[in-house]
């Protein structure tokens, strides 16, 4: 497991999730895309960045056999904090942040999706959060920012995915081009992107934050709240174990 990066020479910044087999996200790896993101104020060199990863899909969220693994109620806190972390970067980077998006995004890709600037998607591309499956709340904060509210809740409450031809038809995707376009696509725009005063691009994308209506840190934070309840209550303990044990 790890997350993988790589500085072009125009200034665009390739940031690469390798979570094999279905990139679903450890604690250790999300605190590194924060990391990553949150350092980019630093380095003037970096113009734009791309987040994307290798293999079936895009993140199929967290790793749930981590969470189980850590004693009493670590590894909802640890998690809570690394997805906070994660997800305030990405929508806070310096630059604009491009998502490419291969496979499925459910979960945690939610909160990275939903975060960035831009996203182009690969044809089979699917978008849900299928937290109420797995005892547990959380970005739809982010899943807001990607289909309309009323959407939203339909996909919060029955966990079903939507396409991204449908998001393409909302405006939150940019394009949809065949998995083997993906990367050369989202380069072409970063480069369109990387060709632009730098002083005036960071501010741009300050301003665009500044002016948001939604408050994504405290929007989320409140969300948070609700899965350490259900986590108390045991209903996540619950839900989790069943995902474990192949009951669903």
């Amino acid at each position: 497991m790890a997350i993988e990066k790589h500085l072009s020479e125009n200034g665009i910044l390739e940031v690469t999730m390798v979570n094999p087999p279905v990139n679903a996200l450890n604690i250790k790896d999300t605190f590194e895309i924060a990391t990553i993101f949150n350092d980019v104020a630093r380095d003037k060199t970096i113009k734009v960045a791309i987040l994307t990863a290798s293999g079936k899909g895009f993140c199929a969220g967290v790793d749930i056999k981590e969470i189980e693994s850590l004693s009493g109620h670590t590894g909802i806190l640890d998690v809570n904090e690394a997805c906070y972390d994660a997800f305030a970067a990405i929508y806070e980077c310096a630059v604009p942040v491009l998502v490419a998006v291969n496979g499925f995004c459910l979960g945690t890709g939610i909160g990275l999706a939903g975060s960035a600037d831009i996203v182009i998607a690969a044809t089979e591309a699917q978008f849900g959060l299928p937290e109420v499956d797995n005892g547990a709340l959380g970005a739809l904060t982010h899943l807001q920012r990607l289909v309309p509210q009323q959407r939203a809740r339909q996909m919060l409450y029955t966990c079903e995915t939507a396409s991204a031809a449908e998001l393409a038809s909302y405006g939150s995707v940019s394009q949809v081009v065949a998995g083997d376009e993906l990367m050369n696509t989202t380069h072409e725009l970063a480069a369109r992107i990387a060709e632009k005063p730098q002083r005036t691009i960071r501010a741009a994308k300050q301003s665009a934050n500044g002016i948001e209506l939604l408050d994504i840190r405290n929007s989320y934070r409140y969300e948070q709240g609700y899965t350490f309840e259900l986590n108390l209550s045991g209903e996540g303990e619950t839900a989790r174990q069943a995902f474990l044990d192949g009951e669903r």
